[in-house]
C-alpha cells in the first residue's frame, strides 16, 4: 500500500460548543493520509493516473471553510466521508487539530481512520 499525504492543511471554520465559539472562526489543522496505488502514476507521469492531492485539499478547504460543527469529531467524520466517497480512496487517516483551543496546549483534536486499509 502506498500513502499520499497532506500535512498541516490550515483552514478557518466555525467549530465549538460554547456560544462565543459559534460567533468566531477558528483555525483547524488537518494531517491526512490516504491509501493509493501510486505505481501507475509513477509509470505514466500523468496527473490523471494519480490521486490529485491538490483537488483533495481544495475540496476540504471548501467543506471545512463553510462548515459549522459543534464537535471536532463530527468535522473529522465529514472530511473522511468526502475523501472516501469523492476521491475513490479505500482508506484514510485524518488528524484534526483545533489549534489554540486550550490555553497552554498546542491544540486538541482527534485522529480517525476510516475505510479498509489495503494489504
Amino acid at each position: 500500500m502506498d500513502i499520499v499525504f497532506l500535512r498541516e492543511l490550515r483552514i478557518e471554520t466555525i467549530v465549538g460548543v460554547y456560544d462565543w465559539e459559534r460567533e468566531i472562526r477558528q483555525p483547524v489543522v488537518l494531517d491526512i493520509e490516504m491509501a493509493a496505488d501510486t505505481a501507475r502514476a509513477a509509470a505514466t507521469d500523468r496527473i490523471e493516473d494519480a490521486l490529485d492531492y491538490h483537488a483533495v485539499s481544495e475540496r476540504l478547504r471548501e467543506f471545512v471553510g463553510t462548515a459549522s460543527f459543534r464537535l471536532v469529531e463530527t468535522l473529522a467524520e465529514g472530511c473522511a466521508g468526502i475523501v472516501l466517497g469523492e476521491f475513490g480512496v479505500p482508506w484514510v487517516r485524518i488528524r484534526l487539530n483545533k489549534v489554540d483551543a486550550i490555553e497552554h496546549a498546542a491544540g486538541v483534536g482527534v485522529v480517525i481512520e476510516r475505510g479498509r486499509r489495503p494489504d
